[in-house]
């Protein structure tokens, strides 16, 4: 299994880096990104300290463990530098934090992080045909999420992603040890979302995209 959207201690998650791994390892993933909460205000030290555990714990726990980043709350019109910066710092995997209906992200968030070919847009919430496109156009994957109240819209999402033939990933947007993915929860959202239950496997090779793509860097 791999999930490229979880977060640990160093944003609202409440597990270290280090037993959020290993409980994921022990889960069965094969791979994992850390993608806290970043702003401008905490930027470099949040990647800065992702970077040197995620080197240690594939090292030690033979698991991918891929250091990201989790734009959120930032500034639209700022989220192409954000990324930009992340990335120099050491983040490998961008994920922007979309418009989900449970909360009140910033309108045009959504427009502003597929324009910025980031990894992957969470949560996008009601998804436009237009975003979707435009995702599709730069390779950013839509996610289609586990977590409570950013997952009510997941059936919109994927029928629209699909439509316009962006790619989906299943993510959890992990922030305690229960978060973690399963069979039993995948199927759940799978069909909440109203997808089959063998388009994991497609999900899985769309996330396994994004991971080649750093190798190759």
């Amino acid at each position: 299994m791999i999930d490229l959207h979880t977060h640990t201690f160093f944003s609202d998650g409440v597990l270290s880096p280090s037993e959020l791994v290993y409980r994921a390892k022990y889960k069965g993933y094969t791979a994992i990104a850390l993608t806290d909460h970043i702003d401008c205000s905490n930027m470099k030290t949040v990647i800065a300290g992702i970077t040197k555990v995620a080197k240690i714990l594939t090292e030690n726990y033979d698991i991918l463990v891929l250091p990201g980043a989790e734009l959120t709350y930032i500034p639209p019109k700022l989220i192409k530098d954000s990324a930009a910066k992340c990335r120099k710092l050491g983040a490998e995997i961008i994920i922007v934090h979309g418009e989900t209906v449970a909360e009140t992200v910033p309108p045009k968030t959504n427009i502003y992080a597929v324009e910025a070919g980031v990894d992957i847009l969470a949560h996008p919430g009601h998804l436009s045909e237009e975003e979707a496109g435009i995702a599709a156009e730069n390779n950013v994957k839509i996610e289609i999420t586990s977590r409570k109240g950013h997952n009510v819209t997941n059936k919109e999402v994927a029928e629209v992603a699909l439509k316009k033939k962006a790619k989906l990933v299943l993510n959890t947007d992990t922030h305690s040890p229960e978060n973690l993915l399963s069979k039993e929860l995948i199927a759940k959202v799978l069909s909440d979302a109203g997808l089959s239950s063998n388009y994991y496997d497609i999900m899985q090779k769309n996330s396994l995209e994004i991971i080649e793509s750093k190798r190759i860097q």
